[in-house]
């Protein structure tokens, strides 16, 4: 059982999870069950994703779900499990609004969490957002979190591996620039996604001046192959909700088309076996 940990030490703990010795591998929570899943395998920090939250509620991705309701899941992952969770909360549901972002954040406080996850979409996702103003969103995220006395772990995404319309060597010199000056304005992290290249991974560990956090794509290296690209911390994103409803529409597939049922009654979790992840003993 894991030691209860203060909200100011899970995010101390949090931090220091980046610096090594090894890489931070930080599985992506959709709902309670989940997280307790992936705590049980012997995870030492969970983050939740916001794709596979907006899913599990009834919503597209992409910052469609209201605020409260991305919340109250997050309140139940914490809730639900001992170690050290960051709240992936995309642009932070208020677009060009600092104030809104910073509405979020203090709803991911009350919550528990002690990470955020923010990333430099604009609204629409066409475009990535004036880098002032998300430097300032990171700046005033860090104040606010530093007057509650949580050292939070803000995880700065840029986006500019999603856009079609500039090209790879552009991209790479304009996502290191983008990564430092979000440490600089207060980051402790910079996730760049879609990248699963080994010379580009390489080029972004050895040119952002902090720690690097990884999407895992098909096709990606491995944990060991990007640890030793310099990389500190790779994260799964929505592919495990997404593999979990897979599996569901697999099932749903064998009941309706062939009147069997041994996709969920062979090789699965016994109703005993997941009614004790939730015991009191437990977390």
């Amino acid at each position: 059982m894991t030691e209860l940990l203060s909200q100011e030490e899970k995010a101390i703990l949090l931090r220091q999870l980046h610096q090594g010795p090894k890489i931070l591998v930080l599985p992506n929570a959709w709902d309670a069950a989940s997280a307790r899943i992936f705590e049980e395998a012997g995870f030492g920090a969970i983050a939740s994703t916001s794709a596979g939250i907006a899913f599990a509620l009834g919503y597209p991705d992409g910052q469609v779900i209201p605020r409260d309701e991305m919340l109250f899941m997050l309140r139940r992952i914490v809730a639900t499990v001992r170690v050290p969770v960051t709240a992936d909360i995309e642009a932070g549901y208020g677009a060009d609004s600092v104030d809104e972002v910073l509405t979020t954040v203090r709803g991911v406080l009350a919550a528990g969490a002690v990470g955020i996850n923010l990333e430099d979409l604009a609204e629409g996702g066409a475009a990535l957002a004036d880098a002032d103003l998300q430097s300032e969103k990171i700046r005033t995220i860090r104040a606010l979190a530093d007057t509650h006395g949580i050292p939070l772990v803000i995880n700065a995404r840029t986006d500019i591996f999603s856009l079609a319309s500039i090209s790879a060597e552009e991209k790479l010199d304009r996502a290191i620039r983008r990564g430092n000056r979000y440490l600089d304005s207060g980051a402790d992290c910079v996730f760049v996604p879609f990248v699963k290249d080994e010379p580009t991974i390489s080029a972004l560990a050895q040119g952002i001046r902090g720690p690097l956090n990884i999407l895992a794509l098909p096709g990606s290296p491995s944990v060991s192959e990007l640890e030793a690209l310099g990389v500190r911390r790779v994260s799964v994103g929505g592919g495990p909700a997404r593999a979990a409803m897979s599996f569901t529409r697999s099932v749903a597939a064998e009941l309706h088309d062939l009147g069997t049922y041994t996709r969920f009654t062979e090789q699965v979790m016994t109703y005993a076996e997941a009614n004790q992840l939730f015991t009191k003993n437990n977390f």
